[in-house]
């Protein structure tokens, strides 16, 4: 019969004796500690990666370009709302008016506060004529005077915008009776009149008008190539962001309105052009 072992110095350490727990937990900590300048280092890079990755290219928006030879200016008569809802700000619509006619590269447009000044002063409590958008381009010194209306507004989506643009023209460029392109004694000069080809002082120069529907594909395509350098990148709602904004998307209805009266001035001036070449 052998004796039983003695556990005593030198003897082996049972399974679970604290000594045991002890050196493993030693061990482990030793073990972190030769990892983490390792973790340390991965955290870092991968902050640096992260400040290092390439921002969205800025993109600049598409500009509208005026088709006057020399700078013009304009003036902005408060819109009327005819659209039918009675929460609309005609004069919020007025000043994005005056805002897309400003950004035209070869425009001044002054601000709506001068052109209500000009109507008081004059007495005028609106524009209901050509003859008294003539007076008030006279009174401000300007080259043209754009009178709007207001003609759908839908704010709920998806939205609906509807803006006419009426442009009247002083002499300057190629409107209003008796300026240097309808003077009488350059008609009396000619075999014809097919030289005077400027607007009368009883209709506008051009005229645009718009009515965007955001059902419509086409309305929604030209949004797209509008948002194109206007919204901020890597955004949730990317350019359909202004269909979810109501005031965003009158920015768009109005620049598109003031688009087209601009092509309409460019043929104008075209055919205006050809004729005094006959």
């Amino acid at each position: 019969m052998k004796p039983a072992r003695r556990v005593g110095v030198g003897s082996e350490t049972p399974p679970g004796d604290p000594g045991d727990r002890r050196q493993d937990a030693m061990t482990s900590a030793q073990t972190m500690l030769r990892r983490c300048p390792v973790v340390i280092g991965c955290l870092v890079l991968l902050m640096w990666l992260g400040g290092c990755r390439a921002r969205p290219e800025l993109v600049p928006p598409g500009v509208l370009v005026s088709p006057y030879a020399a700078e013009a200016a304009f003036a902005v008569i408060p819109p009327r709302n005819e659209s039918g809802a009675s929460f609309v700000d005609a004069d919020a619509v007025g000043d994005k008016i005056v805002a897309a006619l400003a950004q035209t590269r070869g425009l001044r447009c002054l601000p709506l506060n001068r052109s209500i000044e000009a109507m008081r002063a004059l007495n005028l409590p609106a524009v209901t004529s050509p003859m008294e958008a003539q007076q008030v381009a006279r009174a401000m010194g300007v080259d043209g005077v754009v009178v709007g209306t207001i003609t759908a507004y839908d704010p709920y989506t998806p939205p609906v915008i509807g803006v006419t643009l009426a442009l009247y023209a002083m002499p300057s460029l190629g409107g209003d009776s008796g300026g240097p392109l309808n003077d009488p004694r350059l008609l009396s000069m000619q075999a014809t009149d097919s030289g005077y080809t400027g607007a009368s002082g009883n209709e506008p120069a051009s005229v645009s008008s718009v009515h965007l529907d955001a059902r419509s594909h086409d309305v929604l395509l030209k949004l797209k190539r509008y948002a194109r350098g206007r919204k901020e990148a890597d955004t949730a709602l990317d350019w359909r962001v202004f269909t979810a904004s109501m005031d965003l998307y009158t920015e768009f209805g109005v620049h598109e309105a003031v688009r087209g009266l601009l092509d309409r001035e460019w043929l104008r001036l075209a055919r205006l052009a050809a004729e005094t070449k006959r």
